[in-house]
C-alpha cells in the first residue's frame, strides 16, 4: 500500500542522507515556530491523569472504565430514539458517532484526569448506559470552561429504574473526594423531564436559562462537598 506521509531522508526510501546537503537538513530540522510548541499553557482544569478511571461500586450497578466490546451495546443505545429524544434535535446517532464517542470517553481520563463511565448492571452484567464528567468547551454564557460538566444517558430497558440517580451519586461523590473543584454543572433541555429530576436529587440547582445549538437549555450548577 503506498504510503500517504512524505518519504524522509534515509527512511524508507527516498534520497539518502549523503545526498542531502547540509543546510537543507538543518532547514528541515529546525525548532517550530512558537505557535506550535507543545509546551503552551493549558487554559482548563484537570486533575492528574490516570489511564483508566477508577472502578465505582454501587448496591446494584458497576461504574468501569468502557472496553472495546462494549461498543456494539454503546452503539445500539445511542441510535434508541428514546435515548436521544431531547438531544442532538432527537436524531439517533450513526455506528461511526458512536465510535467517536467511545474513543473520546477512553480519551478523557489520561488528558483529563475524569471522564465517562460505563454503568454495568450487577445481577445481569448487562451495559446500562454512559455517565460522567466532561470538559467539551462548549461556547456558552455563562462560560462553563474548566468546569467539570456532568452528562449520563442509560438505554431505554433501564429507565425509570432509578439507575441513574444511584450512579450519578456515587460519580459525585467521588468528584466531591478529589477536593480539586469548587462546582460541577450540567446542561438539560427544558423538556426532559426525567433527568431534570435526576439532577435535582443529586444536589443540582438555581437553572439558568441560556441557548446552546439554538435551543434552550437549563443550566444547573453544585458545589462541590
Amino acid at each position: 500500500m503506498r504510503s500517504h506521509f512524505p518519504k524522509q531522508a534515509g527512511i524508507g526510501g527516498g534520497a539518502p542522507i549523503s545526498a542531502v546537503s547540509y543546510g537543507t537538513l538543518a532547514r528541515r530540522t529546525a525548532p517550530l515556530p512558537r505557535p506550535f510548541h507543545m509546551e503552551r499553557r493549558m487554559t482548563f482544569s484537570a486533575l492528574p491523569p490516570v489511564m483508566s478511571p477508577p472502578v465505582l461500586d454501587t448496591p446494584r450497578l458497576i461504574l468501569e472504565g468502557h472496553p472495546l466490546g462494549d461498543f456494539d451495546a454503546l452503539a445500539a443505545m445511542w441510535a434508541e430514539p428514546t435515548v436521544v429524544a431531547h438531544i442532538f434535535n432527537g436524531q439517533p446517532s450513526a455506528p461511526r458517532d458512536s465510535w467517536m464517542r467511545l474513543l473520546a470517553y477512553r480519551g478523557l481520563w489520561p488528558l483529563l484526569g475524569y471522564g465517562y463511565w460505563a454503568i454495568r448492571e450487577k445481577a445481569s452484567g448487562r451495559y446500562v448506559g454512559d455517565l460522567g464528567f466532561a470538559d467539551f468547551h462548549r461556547a456558552v454564557e455563562p462560560s462553563i470552561r474548566g468546569v467539570p460538566e456532568a452528562g449520563w444517558a442509560l438505554a431505554t430497558w433501564a429507565h425509570g429504574k432509578g439507575y441513574a440517580t444511584e450512579a450519578l451519586s456515587h460519580a459525585l461523590g467521588w468528584l466531591d473526594a478529589q477536593n480539586r473543584f469548587e462546582r460541577s454543572v450540567c446542561l438539560i433541555a427544558p423538556t426532559n423531564v426525567a433527568s431534570i429530576r435526576v439532577a435535582e436529587k443529586a444536589g443540582y440547582v438555581d437553572p439558568v436559562r441560556i441557548r446552546f445549538n439554538d435551543a434552550d437549555s437549563l443550566l444547573f450548577s453544585r458545589a462541590c462537598r
